[in-house]
């Protein structure tokens, strides 16, 4: 851990936060509700105080809140009261921010209190979900995408042509060598609004696309944590729909009792591209289930 500069926003977890504060937000649901759901997704920061990112959490989500007229009194005092007793600036000086950086810091949070001691701007009500998001995906669709060296397309680039991967030594750009397939046997909505989608991936990509009738007669899986996707982010990761499984959710939970619904990654928006790469099974990734193609029909 170390300190990034004097803004609230210097750092990643402050910037990470603002994006899941900007997805909670679409909830809607009051202020008092929005900042347990935020607290929730982030436990250690925002209920330990000595937690090096305690203050900018509290911070962060008190801005963020005075910036979209979210009213809560809870964040806005416990805000306030980190910069009157003066804690972010010791947290900071902890870390090892120096007299210079202190002092733009303390310029920051008086700023900060002035804008949260005004009154909340009034004008549009903030944009909410009227109704829960759709589903793209059902349970047992069956996905087939390119690969290139078992690595999926990433679609936070704006094109494949733009990616670049390290091979023997040497950045290249993207180049389709091989397919690989999932298929979606788990999903929800986190608060009844967002949804979230749980994959089984290859294990291993094949050179070339895989039809359904092969896919039944896989052996080797990774079942992936949950993540998100959007039509956009369909498109740009070139997924093709070959058709659908017929599953057992409950077989699923009986391999897997602790698996638990995807709301964390619904709420910070964590794409399901993570979990697409085939070739390699990494204890982050998931678990191997092995013949589970038996139960596919």
């Amino acid at each position: 851990m170390g300190v990034w500069g004097t803004k609230l926003y210097s750092g990643d977890f402050a910037m990470d936060l603002r994006s899941t504060i900007g997805a909670v937000a679409r909830l809607p649901f009051d202020g008092d509700r929005l900042a347990e759901i935020v607290v929730r997704t982030e436990p250690g920061p925002s209920g330990r105080p000595d937690d090096s990112d305690h203050t900018t959490f509290w911070l962060v989500l008190a801005d963020q809140f005075a910036k979209r007229a979210i009213a809560c009194d809870r964040v806005r005092d416990k805000a306030l009261e980190i910069i009157d007793s003066g804690a972010d600036l010791a947290s900071l000086k902890k870390l090892g921010m120096n007299d210079s950086g202190l002092k733009q810091r303390a310029a920051m949070l008086a700023e900060l209190r002035r804008r949260l001691e005004a009154p909340l701007p009034v004008g549009k009500p903030r944009p909410v979900l009227k109704t829960p998001q759709p589903f793209l995906m059902e349970l047992g669709d069956v996905f087939v995408y390119p690969t290139c060296h078992g690595k999926n397309i990433n679609p936070y680039f704006k094109s494949k042509e733009r990616e670049k991967m390290w091979i023997n030594g040497a950045s290249v750009p993207w180049t389709q060598d091989g397919w690989s397939a999932f298929v979606i046997v788990d999903r929800g909505r986190a608060f009844e609004f967002l949804p979230w989608y749980r994959t089984l991936t290859l294990a291993a990509a094949p050179t070339g696309k895989p039809t359904l009738d092969e896919l039944r007669t896989r052996r080797t899986w990774r079942l992936n944590r949950a993540g998100t996707c959007t039509p956009f982010r369909m498109k740009r990761l070139e997924l093709e729909k070959i058709g659908s499984f017929r599953l057992d959710p409950e077989l699923l939970r009986q391999l897997r009792p602790d698996m638990k619904p995807g709301t964390s990654a619904a709420i910070s928006d964590i794409c399901i591209c993570n979990g697409l790469n085939a070739g390699s099974i990494h204890r982050s990734g998931g678990m191997t289930i092995l013949e589970f193609t038996e139960n596919f029909r």
